[in-house]
């Protein structure tokens, strides 16, 4: 049995590994064939000892996580993986401690899938992969941007573009709302806050979905190779824009951030690239899944939706409920910078923690019937104790951005199409750390 882990282990590193110009033929098919193979083999010591696997490629988990969060918790909830060769955290308390600890976590030595797609030289790490005291000079310049007062400038703006693709629907009794609403507003907002034209959109998501690749373990060296080419093209677009505002400032991200200053510091050419490379993905990505994810439970909770549609001043508690019950962020990462203690557990010095946010948010030690989608929960403004946007120094910059697209948008989907529902059960994308759909298709 220890061989064969072992030959399994040797497999994975061959099927991860970024694909250079020798066999690529021959690591797309072991991709395809071999990789599930071997971790299934590799679980296997993990299920005997703990009598639970946290597998993320298997379809079940990726469909519906929530059984696999609920045996973690209950039978170990500081789980050593084999797959990951690291440790899965999946108590509520655990998770906020550790997203909490910056002293003795670090958030900079990422999976080494996005660890390969950040080693490019010409690009400086976001405040995404930095630790202190980097990451506050970076989040520090670029804050004022994302204040509740500064968000709150930008609602006509919001309104507008989620008015403009409602109307554009028209009068179609099927649609796929991913596609009609959620994934283009939050590109249009995004976009227009950076000062990127309305004829370049399209493409930055694209590039914006390559790049957001890079956050999952499940990775792909095909898809490793596509997020590469995205970051270098965002690079190559943003690079001319950059010094066109240095020249001619503008009323957009962009001129904000070649600005921005703090105590006398300024961010260097590469670290605007790599915020507004960040920006641009935080922005339509978590947002896109908030809004399919959010929908979906209304449609699934008729009695949930009835309340919001004939309650508009409820959607704030509401959207609150749709972060923690179906999150658009499940999963985040760590690394121990010292010998440590979580839960109980012995965590080494260099280890990686993961910590399962999704898990964190029903785990019912925090929450009372944490499995009921409740749009009252928390009373008028909601519960906003969930884990969906992080915690401590990392928490989410564009949470308020996030919340009032939410809250605008549906009230007006509501309001537009009042017996709204499912036409054909929706699947999510085979995903780890975004959880989101493919599709929603929509019968008004």
């Amino acid at each position: 049995m220890r061989y064969l882990q072992t030959v399994c282990t040797y497999s994975l590193h061959f099927c991860d590994r970024p694909r250079g110009d020798s066999m690529p033929t021959l690591q797309s098919h072991l991709q395809t064939y071999l990789r599930p193979i071997a971790l299934r083999v590799l679980s296997l010591k993990e299920r005997r000892k703990s009598g639970v696997v946290w597998n993320p490629l298997d379809s079940k988990y990726q469909q519906d996580p929530v059984p696999t969060y609920e045996a973690l918790r209950e039978g170990d909830p500081v789980h050593y993986s084999q797959i990951l060769k690291g440790w899965v955290v999946s108590r509520y308390e655990d998770i906020d401690a550790v997203l909490r600890d910056h002293k003795r976590f670090s958030n900079a030595a990422r999976l080494p899938e996005a660890a390969q797609v950040a080693a490019d030289p010409n690009f400086a790490p976001s405040m995404l992969l930095v630790d202190q005291p980097d990451h506050t000079r970076l989040r520090s310049l670029v804050n004022h941007a994302f204040t509740p007062k500064a968000i709150d400038a930008i609602r006509p703006r919001i309104e507008a573009f989620t008015d403009e693709l409602i109307e554009a629907v028209g009068d179609a009794k099927r649609f796929d709302l991913m596609q009609a609403i959620a994934i283009p507003l939050p590109v249009a907002v995004i976009s227009d806050m950076i000062g990127i034209p309305q004829a370049d959109r399209a493409r930055f998501k694209t590039w914006s979905d390559a790049v957001a690749r890079s956050l999952e373990p499940t990775m792909s060296p095909a898809e490793l190779t596509e997020a590469t080419h995205a970051r270098e093209a965002l690079r190559q677009y943003f690079g001319p824009l950059i010094e066109e505002r240095r020249a001619t400032p503008q009323d957009d991200l962009i001129s904000a951030l070649v600005r921005a200053e703090e105590e006398g510091d300024r961010l260097s050419h590469n670290e605007v690239i790599s915020t507004l490379n960040l920006l641009l993905i935080a922005g339509n990505e978590t947002t896109t899944n908030l809004i399919g994810n959010g929908m979906l439970a209304l449609l699934r909770h008729p009695d949930a939706l009835a309340h919001v549609a004939h309650h508009p001043e409820a959607i704030e508690a509401a959207v609150e409920e749709m972060l923690r019950f179906d999150s658009p962020v499940q999963v985040n990462g760590r690394t121990a910078l010292q010998d440590l203690e979580i839960g109980g557990q012995h965590i080494a010095r260099g280890q990686r923690v993961v910590v399962l946010q999704g898990a964190g948010n029903h785990d019912p030690h925090h929450y009372a019937a944490p499995d009921t989608f409740d749009v009252t929960r928390g009373g008028e403004h909601g519960d906003k104790s969930h884990l969906a946007f992080g915690r401590g120094i990392h928490h989410c910059l564009g949470a308020p951005l996030a919340r009032m697209e939410a809250q605008i948008v549906f009230p007006r989907i509501l309001a537009k199409w009042p017996h709204i529902t499912l036409a054909t059960e929706p699947r999510y994308r085979d995903n780890v750390v975004l959880r989101g759909l493919t599709a929603l298709e929509v019968d008004v």
